[in-house]
């Protein structure tokens, strides 16, 4: 089952959303990220009253917002499945609120207690070596970023995607000059760069969407690779029937358990899943997971009837917010994106940590915004050889 909730399939990187961030909004949404000096002893339990007074206040308030928003978005899909009309009071019109209250005051009694040590994210090289470990399986590699770049744009060609989809979509999600490896947080050779998830490659697909992209598609993945098998002899027929039987292995893992995004996400977290993850730097397999994430969109929106094809920041909302609810962007009409919060199109803790939602505060506004980075990065040198890549 493809992940349709906000922020689960992580097509947007986060590394792309903080460098849209500005300085001033920083984590203003979340009260308790707010600096707060250490109050006197004698200040201490006036200031924590004011400060739950004011916490709760503004939890009732969010609460009934969200629910709100949890209501209008089931009534729309109801509406929908009955054919009937959808109005623009179908959506919540209003912004959601934004906590003001002071902040958590700091006990001057309480142990000063050491910060949590950050999450390690696996990175390139834990993919390859547990791919070796767990299915001795090494990834063939290209000898250089065009031939990447090639395959690429030969499978999205195949699979019906343009080069306007591709290469826009590469340009924002990889920054313009992101190649085939490149994990999010490490887009940059800045120092002391580390990874934030382990979202790879062109679409930056994380080791949760490789799982799942198996488990759904991988019949149809292996039946590829076996065509290109037939047409080859010798030593290149047999290596590539050894990789086959290798995707079989993973395949047959990844539908280990129930097809449902949760479940593949726990799978994903494994030596075997990162092992999985290991296939989008083949230059056999690479080139179909990183096409099927965005081909999976069009095709959802095909089968719910919207004929004219997707343009490339379209098709990043529903990578966004996931495909029904980036579907509910798209279809909607150009009169009310001016209207319509963001806010509609996610869960309270996805808005929150989401400063594009956030700053974008209007579906207009995110389209735009989108489409402007889109058009900023595709100039770049990696963006303009994808598409020559395509025009080969």
């Amino acid at each position: 089952m493809r992940c349709h909730s906000v922020r689960r399939c992580a097509a947007f990187s986060l590394a792309v959303f903080l460098l849209w961030l500005p300085p001033q909004l920083g984590a203003a949404t979340v009260a308790d990220a707010w600096a707060a000096p250490v109050a006197a002893p004698e200040d201490y339990p006036n200031k924590l009253k004011e400060y739950l007074a004011a916490r709760e206040a503004y939890d009732n308030e969010a609460k009934a917002y969200w629910s709100s928003i949890a209501d209008k978005r089931r009534l729309r899909t109801t509406k929908r499945r009955n054919n009937e009309e959808i109005l623009v009071n179908d959506y919540v019109l209003t912004q959601p609120p934004t906590y003001s209250g002071p902040p958590k005051p700091v006990d001057p009694s309480a142990p000063v207690e050491a910060g949590p040590l950050r999450r390690y994210v696996p990175v390139v090289a834990d993919f390859l070596q547990a791919a070796v470990q767990e299915f001795n399986f090494v990834p063939q590699q290209p000898r250089d970023e065009m031939e990447y770049k090639r395959a690429y744009a030969k499978v999205a060609l195949a699979a019906g995607l343009t080069e306007e989809q591709a290469v826009r979509v590469y340009g924002f999600e990889s920054g313009g000059e992101g190649k085939y490896d490149v994990q999010a947080g490490l887009e940059y050779a800045n120092p002391g760069a580390q990874a934030i998830s382990t979202a790879l490659g062109y679409n930056q697909l994380l080791a949760t969407n490789s799982v799942e992209l198996l488990a759904e598609k991988g019949d149809q993945f292996i039946e590829t690779l076996q065509t290109k098998a037939a047409a080859l002899s010798g030593t290149a027929r047999e290596t590539l029937l050894g990789k086959i039987a290798a995707v079989k292995t993973m395949v047959a893992f990844s539908r280990t358990v129930p097809d449902d995004w949760s479940e593949h996400e726990k799978l994903a977290s494994t030596a075997k899943g990162l092992g999985t993850h290991a296939l989008n730097l083949d230059l056999d397999v690479g080139p179909l997971l990183q096409t099927q994430k965005l081909l999976d969109s069009v095709v959802f929106a095909r089968a719910k009837g919207y004929a004219r094809p997707l343009s490339a920041a379209e098709l990043e909302m529903m990578n966004l917010t996931g495909d029904g609810n980036g579907f509910d962007m798209v279809t909607m009409p150009s009169a009310w994106r001016d209207q319509v919060p963001t806010s509609n199109f996610f869960q309270q803790d996805g808005y929150v940590r989401n400063p594009v939602a956030i700053r974008s505060n209007v579906v207009a506004k995110l389209q735009a915004a989108i489409d402007a980075k889109m058009t900023e990065e595709s100039k770049l040198q990696g963006a303009k050889d994808l598409a020559a890549a395509f025009s080969e």
